[in-house]
C-alpha cells in the first residue's frame, strides 16, 4: 500500500466527518440518513488523528442529544409547545453542523466536543 502525501492524507481522513455531517443534513429530508452518520462515527471512533476524534465525538453526541429532544418535541406537540422545541431543534442541528465543517475545513478540532451548544 502506498502512502498518500501529508495533504492528501488530511484530506482524504476529512472526507468521512464530512461525510457524516452531510448525512445528519440530509436526515431532513430522509430521516434514517442520520441513522447511517452515527454509526459511521461509532465505527470510525479511533481510527484517526487526535484533531479528527473530536469531530466523531461532536457528531456522536449532535445524534444524541438531537434525537433526545427530537422525541421531547414530538411528545410535547399536543400542548403547542413541542412545534417550537423541533424548531429549535432543528436550528441547533443545522448551526452545529455548519460549525463542524468549518472547523473540519480549517483542519481544526472541536474546541469542546462535549458541549450541549452550538
Amino acid at each position: 500500500m502506498t502512502q498518500l502525501p501529508p495533504v492528501e492524507e488530511a484530506r482524504a481522513s476529512k472526507n468521512l466527518p464530512l461525510a457524516i455531517y452531510i448525512l445528519y443534513l440530509a436526515s431532513f429530508l430522509a430521516g434514517l440518513t442520520g441513522l447511517v452518520g452515527v454509526v459511521l462515527a461509532y465505527v470510525n471512533r479511533g481510527t484517526g488523528p487526535a484533531w479528527l476524534e473530536t469531530h466523531f465525538t461532536y457528531q456522536i453526541r449532535t445524534f444524541w442529544i438531537g434525537l433526545v429532544y427530537t422525541i421531547i418535541g414530538f411528545i410535547t406537540t399536543l400542548v403547542i409547545v413541542g412545534w417550537l422545541v423541533l424548531l429549535a431543534t432543528s436550528v441547533w442541528l443545522i448551526l452545529r453542523c455548519a460549525k463542524g465543517m468549518s472547523w473540519l475545513d480549517r483542519n481544526e478540532p472541536v474546541p469542546d466536543p462535549y458541549t450541549w451548544g452550538v
